[in-house]
Parts: C-alpha cells; structure tokens; sequence
C-alpha cells in the first residue's frame, strides 16, 4: 500500500511545499528553512539557515505545537475522536500501549486514511499529510539477501536477522487481533483486494526508527520538521531539541556556535552509538567515523556444562558482551560471562524447591546466598578470594569469543551477485567490516594484556601452584 502510494504520487508530496503544510498548522520558523542543503541535494533535505546565525539569541530555530507532536500521549488522545484508530489500538493489546507500537499503528493509519481506494476510515489529521513528506529510508531490513550476505561476520548480519523476525511477529500479531474487525477484513486482509502487506509494516518502522527522538516531557515521539535535521556528533552538533513549558517542541541553536547563510543546522542522534546501531537504525555513518565505538557479541554457555540447563533458567541478564572505546582503549563489560565462568566446585548450586501452588522452582545459591538477580553474580564474585581466578577464567573465554568473530569477519563474504548490489549497501558493508575488524584486533591485544597481568597475581599463582607442577607454564593452563 504504502509503496505503491509512493509510485503512485498520493502518499508523496514535494518538499518544497513542507513550508505551506508547516506555517498552516502552526509550526514557527525562526530564520531556518526545510530542503535540500545547496550542492548536497543527492543527501535529501535538512534544516538550513536563511542567513547567518548566532547562538544564544531567545529565538528558537523551530518551534513545533504540541499536539503535532507524534507521540503515545497524543496517539491516545487522537484515538478518543478516532474510532477507527481506537479499535486496531485496542484490538492489539499490550503492544498498542507501548510507544512503539502505538507510534507504528498510526502511521499505518494514516497511510491507510490517505489511500484513494479506501472510504470513509479514520479521521483526516494534519499529521495525515505530514507522512507524505517523509522519504523512504534504505534501512539494513530492505537489504537484498545479497546486500545482506555482505554483512558476514559483522554483529550487523544478526541484528537485521532478528528484527526482521520480530517485524514478522508483530505483523502477524497485528493481523490476528484485527482480523475480526470488519473494515480491517475488507481493506487490509482480503485475501483478492486486501491492500496491507508486511512491507507496509517495514516502512513504517523504518519511519519511525530514523526518526524516533527522545525529548524532554514528551518522551520517544517523531517530532515533525525537527525530524528532518540530519546527525552530527560532538562538537559538530550545531543545535539542541527539547520542549517548552507548554509541551511544544523547540530546536535551538547552541551557544557559541555561528552558522553561515545556507549552512546545515544538525543535531544529534546520539553521540553513544556504535557503527553498527548507526547503520542499523538510520542507513549511514558519518564521514568522520573511524572505530565501531561498541559492539555486541552474542555469548554462550558451553554445552559440556553439566550447570547449563540451570544456568539458563536462572539466567535474568542478556546472554551477551559488549565491547567499547575507553580513554583510548578498548574496554568489556558483561554480566552473563560471570555466570558462565563458575561452577559447583566454586560455590554455584541449585536447589529444587515448591512452591504453594505445587510447582516446582529452581533457585540458585552462592555459597549459601541466594542468587536471585544474576546481575549481581559479579557483585558476589569480587568479594571472593579468588576473584583474580575467575576473571582470568572470563579473559580467556573472551578472547576465544572474539577471535571466533574476528575468524567470522574475515572470511570472504559471497561476491557471486556483485551485479545486484546497490552501491550504498555495498560501501557501509565494506566500512562497518573494516571498523569492526580494527576494533576486534585492539580487543584481542587489550584482553592479552589483561590476561598477562592476571597470570602475575599471587592469588592466580596460587591457584596453578594447586592443580599444576610447579614447573608448568600458566599459559598452557586451560582455565575454561
């Protein structure tokens, strides 16, 4: 639907009549316009000066009226006029009260309302038209299989792999709840006429992904013609987003920063993100990025564990690592590899127990502690006396992990479709492989180190002086 409204012109409108749309419904413009910057028109528009800019001055770049705001607070509101709107909202639960999926509903609403096939269906808002001028965004989950086989090794490849999987399950969810409601039947689902695909649902996510903003007072909402502002980090941030006291949104211009006639006002997506969220979420990466910043590694609990079924079960933290720049370094962090690291030999035990209702629970003790929360594993494991043993035993499972991935990155990825590739997805592949690659190297020389430093501690001495000959070398000690 929402494609062929796009091929079709009804669910496209030119730019350049952004201006007319914004200053009927209320939304100020201080000395800025909307479009495509002078010379950089192939980037798509963005927020530029109408003439040299000061920061500091009262005047807010942008002010947009509360009620344009599309968030779930208001999503709520409309719903209250809009029965149409109310009934998906309500038909699928929980998920349409969240902001996510109240945000995404809407947005599919309003494509829906603007479609020339439809009649008489939800309540014609301004923010109906305002979808018309939001571009299409070649977001990771509108790679081709080719495009995406480029992302081999990368944590990119699996991170699209399971948000297409979770779009499909909130299709699907959306489908079922609504299948009862007559006019969803007839316009979306009719297995002849119906009009509603699961690529309807992608763009809208991706509407809504490359887009989201976290304000002040409002929350993660869109925030109409601030959203067209592109990102830029650090000291490059030309302006700052937040709300007034009346709840409409502002953008402003930071202090000390000058912009020149025609020049880009940007903000910030979030100077925290690694390369991969960035191409995840927003399709791009800066021209300036030159290390991943972070990424995330899935890890696991070995199979020949005899603990594993109850480490799973008990297990309350994301089964992963991540690892990120530091002062010049590289450093970890990972609440699952302490649970993976120790056994009952150590002071990790399980107990069986029944509850009132005559289920059977397990709970995890260390050293007679309950473990309710194993977030705090690393907690009861520093207070230890051979807290230097088990983060030796952590170092050498991480470098393992990361020399698997590094292994995984730099196998060739498959090149026997180069013709079907587009160009953009083919360059932020190549670059996000290379940025994670260099991070991964600086990983495995940084967890070397640390492992160097550890096999040095008295209390590590130790522990091999205990279960080794004394002439045995520590490196060859397997501490898995």
């Amino acid at each position: 639907m929402i494609e062929r409204g796009r091929q079709e012109g009804w669910l496209r409108r030119p730019i350049d009549t952004l201006p007319t749309w914004a200053n009927f419904h209320g939304v100020k413009f201080g000395n800025v316009s909307i479009g495509p910057l002078p010379g950089f028109e192939d980037r798509g528009s963005t927020v530029i000066a109408a003439r040299e800019l000061q920061g500091g001055t009262a005047e807010p770049l942008l002010v947009v009226p509360q009620d344009l705001i599309i968030s779930r607070a208001n999503i709520e509101l409309f719903s209250r006029s809009d029965r149409h709107l109310r009934e998906v909202l309500e038909a699928i639960g929980d998920f349409g009260r969240t902001t996510r999926g109240a945000v995404l509903t809407f947005l599919l609403m309003q494509a829906t309302i603007c479609c020339p096939e439809i009649k008489n269906i939800g309540v014609l808002k301004p923010l109906t038209e305002y979808i018309k001028f939001l571009p299409d965004e070649l977001l990771p989950t509108f790679w081709s299989e080719e495009e995406q086989d480029l992302l081999q090794g990368t944590t990119l490849r699996p991170a699209v792999r399971a948000k297409l999987s979770s779009l499909l399950r909130e299709f699907e969810l959306l489908r079922t709840a609504t299948e009862s409601i007559d006019w969803c039947v007839k316009y979306w689902w009719d297995a002849e006429n119906g009009l509603l695909t699961f690529d309807d649902w992608m763009r809208v996510d991706a509407m809504y992904r490359s887009r989201a903003l976290e304000f002040p007072g409002a929350g993660d909402c869109m925030m109409p013609c601030i959203d067209m502002a592109n990102h830029a980090s650090g000291e490059a941030t030309a302006a700052l987003y937040e709300t007034d006291e009346d709840g409409n949104g502002l953008l402003l211009l930071r202090n000390g920063r000058t912009i020149s006639d025609k020049g880009e006002i940007t903000i910030t997506y979030g100077d925290d993100k690694g390369a991969c969220e960035s191409i995840f979420s927003y399709g791009f990466l800066e021209n300036n990025t030159t290390s991943a910043k972070v990424m995330f590694l899935d890890l696991d609990i070995p199979d020949d564990d005899p603990l594993r079924p109850a480490k799973l079960f008990i297990s309350t933290v994301a089964p992963g690592l991540r690892i990120f720049d530091k002062d010049g370094s590289v450093d970890w962090e990972s609440d699952y590899i302490w649970l993976i690291v120790v056994n009952e030999e150590d002071g990790l035990d399980f107990k069986v127990s029944q509850t009132i209702d005559g289920k059977r629970e397990i709970q995890a003790f260390w050293k007679e502690k309950e473990l309710d929360d194993t977030s705090k594993m690393k907690e009861y494991l520093q207070e230890d006396p051979a807290w230097d043993v088990f983060q030796l035993r952590a170092t050498v499972l991480l470098q393992n992990r990361v020399e698997e991935q590094i292994e995984a990155i730099q196998a060739t990825p498959n090149s026997t479709h180069e013709m079907t590739v587009r160009e953009i997805p083919r360059r932020l592949a190549e670059q996000l492989r290379r940025l994670e690659l260099e991070m991964l190297q600086r990983a495995t020389s940084a967890l070397d180190n640390q492992k160097t430093n550890l096999l040095e501690s008295k209390t590590v001495l130790a522990y091999l002086g205990m279960n080794s000959d004394e002439d045995a070398d520590p490196e060859e000690v397997d501490f898995s």
